[in-house]
C-alpha cells in the first residue's frame, strides 16, 4: 500500500520545515521560498510529515522515490508465506499400514510449514469410545514430534475429534533452508 503524498503546489502550508536532498535541515522557510529552491534544483517538494507543525517538506525526485517505495513494497511481500491449514482424517480402527501413510504424510505438510489439521472421524456407535480417538492422536503426535507440535488440543466436535499441529519454530520450508544454505 502506498502511501499518497502531496507534492510541489498541491502542498496548503503557508510555511515548512524544510530537508535538503541529504537529509539536512534548511530551516523553516515560505512554502514558495521552498517551491523555488527545489524548482531550481530540477526536484520536486514532497510534503513527509503533514501532522507536524510547521509540515516537514523534502526536496526530492518524487518518481524515483515512488519507484523505490514500489519495489521496497514487492519484496516484502515477495518473503511473506500464508499459512496453509492441511486436513488429514482418520478413523478409530484404522490399520498400522494406513496410519503410517497418513503420519508421513502429516510430517511432510509440517516440513513444508503448513499446519495440519488431524480430524478423527466417528461412525455409529464408534462415539462411545472416544478414548480410542484421544490414543490415535497421542500416537500420531508423538510420531511427527521432531518437526511439529500441537497447536490446539485434541478436541471432540460433534462426531469428530480434532487435533491441529503447527511446524515447530526453526523447522520450516525445506526451500528456506537450501536458500540458508547457499548464503
Amino acid at each position: 500500500m502506498v502511501k499518497e503524498h502531496r507534492i510541489n503546489e498541491e502542498i496548503r502550508a503557508r510555511e515548512v520545515r524544510l530537508i535538503d536532498t541529504d537529509g539536512t535541515q534548511i530551516g523553516i522557510v515560505p512554502l514558495s521560498e521552498a517551491l523555488r529552491i527545489a524548482e531550481e534544483r530540477g526536484l520536486d517538494l514532497v510534503e513527509v510529515a503533514p501532522q507536524a507543525r510547521p509540515p516537514v517538506c523534502k526536496i526530492m525526485d518524487y518518481g524515483k522515490y515512488k519507484y523505490e517505495m514500489s519495489k521496497r513494497d514487492r519484496e516484502a511481500r515477495k518473503k511473506q508465506r500464508l499459512v496453509t491449514v492441511k486436513e488429514v482424517k482418520l478413523r478409530p480402527n484404522i490399520e498400522e499400514h494406513d496410519f503410517q501413510v497418513k503420519a508421513r504424510n502429516v510430517i511432510r505438510f509440517l516440513e513444508d510449514g503448513d499446519k495440519v489439521k488431524v480430524t478423527i472421524m466417528f461412525r455409529g456407535r464408534e462415539i462411545i469410545h472416544p478414548q480410542l480417538g484421544e490414543r490415535l492422536l497421542e500416537r500420531l503426535k508423538e510420531e511427527v514430534a521432531a518437526v511439529g507440535v500441537v497447536e490446539r488440543a485434541p478436541k471432540l466436535e460433534g462426531r469428530n475429534m480434532v487435533m491441529i499441529l503447527a511446524p515447530k519454530p526453526g523447522h520450516g520450508k525445506k526451500e528456506e533452508k537450501e536458500e540458508a544454505a547457499e548464503e
